[in-house]
């Protein structure tokens, strides 16, 4: 199993928007990111939390690496959720998976994944930032790579 976890996006401030949409900085970075890995990576379900940035970052790379897949909402992943239920879920599945989400839930499942505490400090997200885990089986993952979006960047 294939596990990429993104952190959705920069988003507009919340008193520009409540709704928190991506900012246009935000919707190039992942735009940009999306390009790099087109071809590159492959997934059989694309899911994100519900919150409008999340899922406007999920299609952006539905287009580009999962065309003719669909988009699903799921409960569980949002900011604060408990990573536990949803870490033990995906051990007992076997797809490729691309997870687009928000902070801190991210960097704690992917602590979880790798090290058994969800405490851990063991990747620095920043907005629009993707880490790939691939399981070892038995529940097992390793960390591949991880790609932040400034490092994309020319300046």
């Amino acid at each position: 199993m294939k596990l990429y976890l993104v952190q959705h996006g920069k988003a507009v401030a919340k008193d520009v928007d409540p709704g928190r949409p991506l900012s246009q900085l935000g919707h190039a970075e992942v735009k940009h990111l999306v390009e790099l890995l087109s071809g590159r990576i492959e997934v059989s379900r694309v899911v994100h939390s519900g919150k409008m940035r999340a899922q406007q970052t999920a299609e952006i790379f539905l287009a580009r690496i999962a065309d003719g897949l669909s988009l699903e909402a799921i409960s569980g992943i949002g900011p604060n959720d408990s990573v536990k239920d949803f870490a033990y879920q995906v051990k007992s599945r076997d797809e490729d998976l691309l997870v687009v989400g928000h902070l801190p839930f991210m960097a704690k499942l992917v602590s979880l994944l790798l090290t058994e505490s969800a405490d851990s400090d063991i990747v620095s997200y920043s907005p629009g930032s993707i880490v790939f885990l691939e399981s070892l089986g038995g529940g097992d993952f390793q960390l591949q790579w991880m790609i932040r979006p400034e490092l994309l960047t020319n300046d």
